[in-house]
C-alpha cells in the first residue's frame, strides 16, 4: 500500500507540478519574451519533453487508484464519495490531455515545421486553454483527495 499510495502521489505531482510550471512559469515569464518562430519551437519542445512523462503518470494513477481501491480500501461501493470525485475529475483531466495530444500538440508540431507560425500560435492558444482548465482540475483533485475524506 505504501508503495501504491507515493507512486500514485508522486505521478500527480509530476502532472499537476507540470501544469503548474508551464502555466504559471514559461508562458507568463520566459516564452511570452520570444518572437513567434522562438516562442512556438521552445512550446513545442517543452511538451515533446513533457508529454510521455504525462503518458507514464497516467498508468501509475490508474494502475495504484484502481489497486488501492480493491485491494486496500474495499471496492467502488466501499469508498467515499472523495475518491469517486477524484477518480471522475482524474479521468476528465485524462481525456483533455488526450485532446491535446492527439489534437492541437499534433497541429501545433506540424505548424512548427512548416513555419506557419499564425496557425501555430492558433494551436498553442488551444492549449493555453486546456492547460488551464487541467490545471484547476488537478488542484481541486488535489484538495478533494487530500482533504476529502475529512469533510463527510
Amino acid at each position: 500500500m505504501g508503495i501504491a499510495l507515493s507512486l500514485h502521489v508522486l505521478a500527480v505531482v509530476v502532472w499537476v507540478g507540470g501544469l503548474f510550471f508551464a502555466y504559471m512559469v514559461l508562458r507568463p515569464e520566459a516564452a511570452s519574451q520570444l518572437e513567434p518562430p522562438a516562442r512556438l519551437a521552445l512550446w513545442s519542445g517543452v511538451f515533446r519533453r513533457f508529454f510521455p512523462w504525462v503518458f507514464v503518470c497516467i498508468g501509475l494513477i490508474l494502475l495504484t487508484g484502481f489497486w488501492m481501491i480493491t485491494a486496500f480500501f474495499g471496492g467502488f461501493a466501499v469508498v467515499g464519495t472523495h475518491v469517486h470525485l477524484m477518480l471522475g475529475l482524474g479521468i476528465v483531466m485524462m481525456l483533455i490531455f488526450f485532446h491535446v495530444f492527439f489534437a492541437p500538440f499534433k497541429r501545433l508540431k506540424q505548424a512548427v515545421a512548416n513555419a506557419d507560425w499564425p496557425e501555430g500560435g492558433r494551436y498553442l492558444a488551444q492549449i493555453r486553454v486546456l492547460v488551464a482548465v487541467n490545471l484547476v482540475l488537478g488542484v481541486v483533485t488535489i484538495a478533494i483527495a487530500s482533504a476529502g475524506r475529512f469533510m463527510q
